[in-house]
């Protein structure tokens, strides 16, 4: 293969170009009616209440936690196989973070494990848990919520791998990532790599209202123009202007505030997005759903490729609601095997360095053994391509190139 075959890949139609070039031809660029389009469609396809888009999953995580209010030293519980962004939103408000293991299989944090962490201590030690979807898989968050009842807990779904991903209920009713009904918040990702592309983006989505109108505040700088909300007075509001017209004044009851006004009543940030990034985003959405058959299939075909061979771990076939963001195999020879890749311009990566034991965290206290199952398969695992461009061609050529590197060093694993 002369072209490089990375391990994700944006696809960008003429019919997503021709969308933000009409909006940047339009009045607005920012703070414009594509934002409320796309939240309004995202909210609909995860089927939650309320979506509040922002600049990039990062910043969605971090005003989740603000809206949470998470502070200086409060316990939240994550797993150390996620992106550094699933912990650090905790640190940015002060909080403490506490790691749990993973399920060996399903990669995902261990229930059992966080169940351990919570009856070993006293109550009101942990305020929250953040699971992540990792690879794309759904975490089960039923049972995740009653355990976060039970001990005062809130939640935040961490699905930036995994919209359209799903588990399924105690009643076997399929319940989408991010919907609303198991987790406080659930945060999603639009970087390039992702099932839905706008360059850089984010989404929060919510069943809670309160949470909602916090949001939208912290997204821009704590600033209000809800009337609803407004805590100074109406003389104040209004200072020494004539009599307001009804083109001046926003309305609450029998007051009456100038057009102008809006007040700043929490310390929040600009993580606004783009009305051209919100239009990519929503034109990407609109063919999600076959992004994730292309993606079911690609993940079937690994899975024969591979099947009972001796240098991969073990696989449980094409999971049910996994949105397979990644296709991550555990193998014999990992280094070796990457760099080879690498020579026959195939671009895997290694998902991920465990969180614990980035120097940031060691400085906590985190030391190797901590996470035994999150470390012993980050030796071994490996990301091979996944996207919905990916050819047939490119897909046997990848699967071929890993074969033959087993074959020609037998003996050597």
């Amino acid at each position: 293969m002369s072209n490089p075959i990375p391990y994700g890949r944006q696809n960008i139609t003429e019919e997503d170009i021709q969308v933000v070039i009409e909006t940047l031809k339009s009045d607005y660029l920012t703070q414009g009616p594509k934002i409320v389009e796309f939240e309004k469609a995202f909210a609909s396809y995860v089927g939650s209440e309320y979506a509040v888009a922002v600049s990039n999953g990062t910043a969605a995580l971090h005003l989740c936690a603000m809206a949470l209010n998470v502070q200086e030293g409060d316990k939240v519980i994550t797993t150390p196989i996620t992106f550094a962004a699933s912990a650090n939103c905790v640190r940015y408000c002060g909080g403490e973070l506490v790691f749990a293991d993973i399920d060996p299989e399903t990669y995902l944090l261990d229930i059992n494990k966080v169940r351990k962490l919570l009856e070993a201590s006293p109550k009101e030690t942990y305020k929250g848990i953040i699971p992540v979807d990792f690879a794309g898989r759904a975490v089960d968050l039923e049972a995740f919520r009653d355990l976060a009842v039970e001990h005062g807990l809130w939640m935040i779904e961490d699905s930036c791998h995994a919209p359209g991903g799903y588990f399924k209920d105690s009643k076997e009713q399929k319940q989408l990532c991010g919907n609303g009904n198991f987790a406080d918040l659930a945060i999603f990702s639009f970087h390039p790599v992702k099932h839905i592309a706008s360059g850089e983006g984010g989404m929060i989505t919510t069943n809670d209202m309160a949470l909602y109108d916090k949001l939208l505040m912290l997204r821009t700088h704590g600033i209000t123009k809800n009337v609803e909300m407004f805590k100074n007075s109406i003389e104040f509001a209004v200072g020494t202007s004539s009599q307001l017209t009804e083109v001046d004044i926003m309305s609450r009851g029998d007051e009456t505030y100038p057009a102008w006004y809006m007040e700043m009543q929490e310390l929040g940030y600009n993580y606004r997005l783009t009305d051209f990034q919100a239009a990519l985003g929503t034109s990407q959405l609109k063919r999600a759903d076959k992004g994730l058959v292309k993606r079911k299939k690609i993940a079937e075909t690994y899975f024969q490729a591979f099947l009972n061979k001796d240098f991969v771990k073990g696989q449980s076939g094409v999971v049910e609601g996994h949105a397979y963001h990644l296709y991550v195999l555990e193998v014999k020879n990992r280094l070796e095997l990457y760099n080879y890749l690498r020579e026959n311009n195939i671009y895997a990566q290694i998902h991920y360095i465990p969180c614990h034991l980035m120097p940031y965290y060691r400085q906590f206290g985190w030391i190797e053994g901590d996470m035994p199952n999150a470390e012993k398969y980050y030796q071994n695992c490996i990301s091979l391509p996944m996207y919905p461009t990916l050819t047939t061609e490119e897909q046997h050529f990848v699967i071929n190139t890993i074969i033959n590197f087993y074959k020609y060093n037998e003996g050597n694993y």
